[in-house]
């Protein structure tokens, strides 16, 4: 995964963490805009997210948070 969508991934999960809580979920469309203005970076994430880890739609952006930073 490249640096810059693992810095935006910790970003928003800490932003999400920090206005809704520890148990607040987050889908990997939560690091995009409403409109596909990077559609390499977006399926980067997606393969990521549904091909190498099986991730469910939601999961805690925690959880999420703890695997980029531990280099999953």
């Amino acid at each position: 995964m490249r640096a810059s969508l693992r810095n935006k991934i910790i970003d928003v999960c800490d932003k999400k963490i920090a206005s809704k809580g520890e148990n607040v979920g987050v889908s990997f469309y939560a690091f995009f805009k409403n409109k596909n203005d990077d559609p390499d970076l977006l399926m980067e994430a997606a393969k990521w997210w549904i091909e190498t880890h099986q991730l469910d739609h939601f999961e805690k952006a925690s959880t999420i948070k703890l695997m980029v930073e531990s280099g999953k």
